[in-house]
Parts: structure tokens; sequence; C-alpha cells
């Protein structure tokens, strides 16, 4: 019975924790959309710096009133992180302006066989066949929603792999660093956040001249625009938080794989807001498989074998534990 009842607060925790994340992603989504296209602010670098400034101003507030604990992050560690994940943003953004819609989707899709890799590779993960095939189904059903027109360049290409690979060790990272070093998200966002808010606002400025070929500071905020820009900061607020919630009771992959349902969320609220333009029945078909997809997996990982990791013994403790075993038999035969 004790069992079963910190199982069910556990599945209810997790779907809290799932919850608040995709309502904040989802929330951050539209109002960003209505502040760029409506308003014309489109100095995406700069407002994820504006966005950490918030976060860390929440930061200091919940250690202020002592619902953070002091913790300890080393400055190796923070400045790996901060690097992954400043060239994440600033990867995804270019890869955005320098590929095609269709393909820069296609590169957001290679994130979850990229954080595969590094949970195989780092982790010893195996996954099920079933795990997999799950995983495939999310990818083609969300590929078939979003992919249309591909075309690939250099450049692109290269600002693609940047960002694919920056954003999946970003998001291995943070699951690590709270397992290695005991931070809850709360802590772990306190030595992040200040960090990527002055290197950000640092660099921001220049990375949106170069990707808009406007500058930051000659914009003219209306009332309305500077509304949806503080909304915008609040809102991130959840979503970085819920995020390290998230990646700290799931893993990297399982992010990736539930993240797609916002892709879903957000089509299906474009469409009911922003007209049902492009709303056709490969669009909808697509959304039903990832649907199903993303139910096969969360079913498929929660089974026994399904996606667990393997222990890896040194050659050496094996082969002492081998010799073991047989010194105790040949003294069980004598």
């Amino acid at each position: 019975m004790t069992s079963l009842k910190k199982s069910d607060k556990k599945a209810a925790l997790d779907f809290a924790a799932w919850s608040f994340n995709v309502t904040t992603s989802v929330g951050i989504i539209m109002v960003n959309k209505a502040l760029m296209a409506t308003y014309g602010f489109s100095f995406a670098t700069t407002l994820t710096g504006l966005h950490f400034v918030t976060t860390t101003l929440m930061t200091i507030v919940f250690r202020w009133l002592g619902l953070s604990q002091p913790s300890h992050l080393p400055v190796a560690d923070l400045i790996k992180f901060v690097i992954f994940s400043n060239l994440s943003i600033v990867g995804m953004n270019v890869s955005l302006m320098w590929n095609s819609v269709g393909f820069y989707q296609i590169a957001k899709l290679c994130m979850i066989p990229a954080s595969c890799l590094l949970e195989v590779v780092f982790d010893h993960v195996h996954y099920s066949r079933d795990t997999k095939l799950s995983i495939m189904v999310v990818l083609i059903g969300v590929a078939v929603c979003t992919v249309t027109d591909v075309s690939v360049n250099a450049r692109g290409l290269i600002a693609a792999v940047i960002a694919v690979w920056s954003t999946a060790f970003q998001q291995y990272y943070v699951h690590f660093l709270q397992k290695k070093y005991a931070l809850n998200s709360f802590n772990l966002l306190g030595h992040t956040a200040p960090a990527q808010a002055g290197s950000l606002l640092l660099v921001g400025p220049f990375v949106d001249y170069l990707l808009t070929g406007k500058r930051v500071d000659h914009f003219n905020f209306s009332s309305l625009a500077l509304f949806f820009l503080t909304l915008s900061c609040f809102i991130a607020i959840g979503v970085n938080l819920s995020q390290f919630i998230c990646i700290g009771r799931f893993s990297a992959v399982s992010f990736q794989v539930l993240g797609h349902m916002k892709t879903v969320l957000v089509l299906s609220l474009g469409f009911l807001f922003f007209g049902k333009e492009g709303l056709n029945l490969q669009v909808v078909l697509g959304m039903v498989l990832a649907v199903v997809g993303m139910i096969w997996y969360g079913n498929a990982s929660a089974k026994p074998g399904g996606k667990e990791r393997r222990s890896i013994l040194p050659v050496v403790v094996r082969s002492a534990s081998l010799k073991g075993s047989s010194e105790e038999t040949d003294a069980a035969e004598k």
C-alpha cells in the first residue's frame, strides 16, 4: 500500500511538472509570436537574455525567502553549461535564419537521436525495441506535421549541427549536474541564470544585428510591445524552471519526446487563434501519429527493460569476482 501511494504521488508530481512545462512553453510561444510578428520585436537572442534576467531575480527572491538553500557548482562545470546553452540559443536562431523552415524542423527532430546517443554513450542506457519504435513514430508524426519545403546550404547545415548537438549536451548536462552535485532546480538555476543573462545580454545585440540588420537600441517601444515583452519575461521564469524540473525528474530523451506534444499544441492553437490556413488532412494525420507515438513511448519506456541503465563493471573487477567465485566452488568441492 505504501509503495502504491509513493508511485501515485510520483505520477501526480510528474504530471504536474510536465503540465507546468507545457503550459508555460506554449504560452511563451504565443506571446513571442505576437511580440515579434505583430509588434516587430525581432531580437530573439537579446529577448532570451532578458528572460534570464527575470529568472535570476526569481532565484534571488527565493533565496531571500529561504526557499532555496546555498549550494556549490564548480566554475568549470558552470562555464561548460553556459557555453552549451548559449550555443544552443544562438545556433537555433541562426539555423532558423539560414535554413528553410522544413530543414529547421528536421534539425529539431534530430535532437532526439542525439540525446539518445549521449545517454547510450555516457549513461549506458539500453532501449527496448518497442521504445525505439515509439520514438520513430513520434519523429515521423511530427515530421509529417511540420516539414514542408526542405533546402540545405553549407552554412545552414553547420548552424543546424551546432544547434542540435549543443542543445542535446545542454539538456543532458542539466540532468548530469543535478545528479552529480545534488542540486535541485532552484539551486541549478541560481548558478546558471545569472551567467547566461550576463553573457547573452553582452553578445545578444550583436547576434541580433547580424541576423536582422536592426539595432535593438533603435527599437521604438509602444505600450503594447512593452506589455508583451514584460509578459514574455515573466512566463520565461516558468519555462526555465519547469525545464530543469522536468529534465531532473525524467531524462533529456523523455523531455524531447514528450516535448513534441508542445509542437502539436502550438500548431493546434495557431490554427485556432491565427487562422486555419495550412490545416489539412496531412497535418491532422501527423498530429494523430505523433500523439499515438508519445503514448506508446510512455508505456514502452515504463515497462521493465523498456529503458534501463546498465552498469558496466571494469574488467579487473569482473575477473576478480569470477576468480573469487571459482575459488569458493573449489573449496566447496573439497
